[in-house]
């Protein structure tokens, strides 16, 4: 089967960054899907992987964790799911990726396709989705309100990927005010379609800005970018007993001024589950499955800003290159082979 993968980790001008390759179609066994691949999106921990992590000796390593495609083969451990299925998940980090023709994933990881969309459409949700919805339900839980806290979340880097999805969730599941970052126009007009109440530059003082709104300080922070620039602002402007969660991987990162008003700090790894192999792993597939359900019921779209074809290592050479510039809008799909 086509594949798309690399034996040296480092930058992407390499000519040998990415390579098409061929490999063994793979088997369904145990809890597994054989999903044939029509759709993949690109992720930055993708570019992040690609930097830094050799394959065992003698292999390829391949790439993708967000994909779309129909079921193949169906392990005899696996549940929900029948040979035609169309399906989408984010997959493992520990396993080999989705770029590639045919791909196996943990049935309990993986969703049913929402019906409402395209290939393209639907791959563009499972990672970003995962990831908002793991930190805005099950690490901020914020459905529970900070007592004295603005009814508010902040959401810093609200134009990504996982900003632009978790704008909508607590849109359409809340009633919090949504506070999003954005410093470009084209990227504030983006997070306020998406239903932000209000939009500020992370370029600027967050704390003064956020003040400025008159709404109070918000018992919820979502850092997806730049934590480390941002973590003074935050611990200043968040609501006592608040809490503050973040994804990306700063160098460090000074908690201790979050100590006086005793606020919680949440980090999320959507790939702990299926690294742990979590007595709860299935609620992925779960939340997969409700996020469709949104989006057919119109609550909630797609975040897919750009279609490039086909899945080969040049396109993925200029979708990597793209994520890595830091200033991609939404999702950077592939799709067909």
């Amino acid at each position: 089967m086509k594949a798309i993968g690399y034996k040296t980790p480092g930058p992407i001008d390499r000519e040998d960054a990415l390579q098409d390759i061929e490999l063994p179609r793979p088997i369904a066994t145990g809890h597994d899907l054989l999903v044939e691949v029509a759709a993949v999106s690109v992720n930055p921990v993708d570019t992040k992987v690609r930097k830094s992590a050799s394959p065992t000796e003698g292999d390829w390593k391949v790439l993708g964790w967000d994909a779309v495609g129909r079921v193949a083969e169906v392990g005899p451990e696996a549940e929900g799911f029948a040979v035609g299925d169309e399906v989408i998940y984010a997959g493992s980090i520990t396993r080999p990726g989705a770029n590639s023709q045919f791909h196996l994933v943990d049935a309990r990881i993986t969703g049913h396709k929402p019906k409402s969309l395209t290939n393209a459409e639907a791959a563009a949700l499972p990672l970003t989705a995962i990831t908002a919805w793991e930190m805005l339900f099950d690490r901020l839980d914020i459905r529970r309100p900070v007592p004295g806290a603005a009814n508010a979340i902040l959401i810093i880097g609200g134009a990504g990927g996982v900003g632009s999805i978790a704008i909508q969730l607590v849109r359409a599941l809340t009633d919090l005010t949504v506070i999003a970052t954005a410093s470009r126009s084209e990227t504030q007009d983006w997070v306020r379609e998406l239903g932000a109440h209000h939009v500020i530059d992370h370029h600027g003082d967050l704390a003064a800005q956020v003040e400025a709104l008159g709404i109070g300080s918000p018992g919820f922070v979502f850092s997806t970018n730049q934590s480390d620039r941002h973590v003074k602002g935050i611990q200043t402007l968040i609501a006592p007993q608040g809490h503050f969660g973040l994804i990306d991987d700063p160098e460090t990162l000074d908690v201790l001024g979050f100590k006086r008003k005793a606020a919680s700090v949440h980090w999320e790894l959507m790939f702990t589950r299926s690294i742990f192999g979590t007595p709860d792993i299935g609620e992925q597939g779960k939340l997969l499955n409700e996020v469709a359900r949104l989006v057919d019921a119109g609550r909630i779209r797609t975040t897919l800003t750009e279609t490039l074809s086909p899945i080969n290592a040049e396109t993925l050479k200029k979708a990597h290159a793209l994520i890595e510039t830091n200033t991609a809008r939404g999702k950077i799909v592939l799709e067909g082979f």
